[in-house]
């Protein structure tokens, strides 16, 4: 077994996280997998999975923790998400003269500088980069980055993960009553836009909407929503949000800038079609009118009117998106797919 060294900036549970994992279960057969990563409940998971973990204290910890994979090892692969990540084992790579792997895996999320503008600085020593989706690749190489060095490689949902998801019943009559959305409550998420569609549309506040998560404005627009749309519910962070999900008519997701959106396919895993902006990586997963809806990004009346057209849907309209949804997930969102893609290009840097 070659071992694998997958370094993460967070130790939490998110999508980046979530979908490393994913891709060391993926990997199981040929890689062992070590994490390296800050505390957090990601660690525990390492356990409940059976990888090995390492606790990241500081950098000066984490080139010594990596060291030893180097030191032991004639081939290594490294996955990393931090610039640091790379540099580190690009440099132990060069001193034991070691076949590495090094591999930038870059999902976007906090602000351009921090999500895309370093990223350039790895094709000095040659890195290749995993982009998840095309408009992260187009971010990464509007920041400098070389096109030759990025390769889109989607996230992806395991298989378990897809069968063992809540799912909606059928949809048996027309229109959507429920909305959830699932997302950090913060200004670049744009749930704001949902308040300015009601205004637009006041027959949306026959509507229920219900918001899974927390974030810098969760207090600000929970008081306006308490002020002014009672039928907009704000729920904070629940572990049962697939549950809730599941419970729900449509997932709307807001962010115009979105690197990707995981819960949009965990939401066509629970047979639950989307609307999302039409830029993005989240507008990029959505076929209009096949998997899932969408309206125009930053756009209260767009926002407005397609909530106002699937109020009105027929259910043969919406099990068929459902039904597409889940062919997605067998065919370009599959575990099968994403494995190979990662497997081929550690393979190639090997070579």
């Amino acid at each position: 077994m070659k071992p694998l060294i997958y370094s993460l900036h967070s130790g939490n549970l998110y999508g980046t996280e979530r979908m490393a994992l994913a891709t060391a279960i993926g990997l199981r057969d040929e890689f062992e997998t070590t994490f390296v990563a800050p505390a957090g409940p990601v660690h525990e998971e390492c356990r409940r999975l059976g990888f090995p973990s390492i606790v990241f204290e500081s950098k000066l910890g984490y080139l010594r923790d990596v060291r030893r994979f180097f030191a032991g090892n004639r081939e290594v692969a490294a996955i990393g998400t931090r610039v640091l990540h790379t540099m580190v084992c690009e440099l132990w790579a060069r001193l034991y003269g070691r076949a590495c792997a090094n591999i930038q895996v870059v999902h976007g999320g906090a602000s351009e500088e921090l999500s895309y503008g370093r990223k350039k600085w790895l094709d000095r020593i040659d890195a290749k980069q995993v982009a998840v989706s095309k408009y992260v690749r187009e971010r990464m190489m509007a920041h400098g980055a070389s096109a030759q060095s990025v390769t889109v490689i989607e996230n992806f949902l395991t298989q378990d993960r897809v069968d063992a998801a809540p799912r909606r019943r059928a949809y048996s009559s027309a229109g959507v009553e429920r909305v959830a959305i699932i997302s950090r409550v913060d200004p670049i998420k744009r749930i704001d836009l949902l308040f300015e569609a009601i205004e637009l549309e006041p027959a949306l506040r026959a509507v229920e909407f219900a918001i899974y998560g927390t974030g810098s404005e969760e207090q600000l627009l929970r008081a306006r929503a308490l002020a002014k749309y009672p039928n907009v519910k704000f729920e904070g962070y629940r572990q049962d949000v697939a549950e809730q999900m599941a419970k729900a008519d449509l997932l709307l997701h807001l962010c115009p800038e979105e690197p990707f959106g995981l819960a949009i396919l965990e939401a066509m895993a629970g047979g639950v079609p989307v609307l999302v902006p039409d830029s993005g990586g989240a507008g990029s997963l959505v076929e209009p009118g096949r998997n899932g809806f969408h309206f125009r990004a930053n756009d209260a009346w767009s926002l407005a009117h397609q909530l106002q057209v699937l109020r009105q849907v027929p259910a043969e309209t919406m099990r068929e998106v459902v039904a597409q949804g889940l062919r997605s997930l067998r065919t370009r969102f599959s575990q099968e797919c994403g494995i190979a893609q990662y497997r081929q290009l550690i393979h190639e840097c090997l070579a």
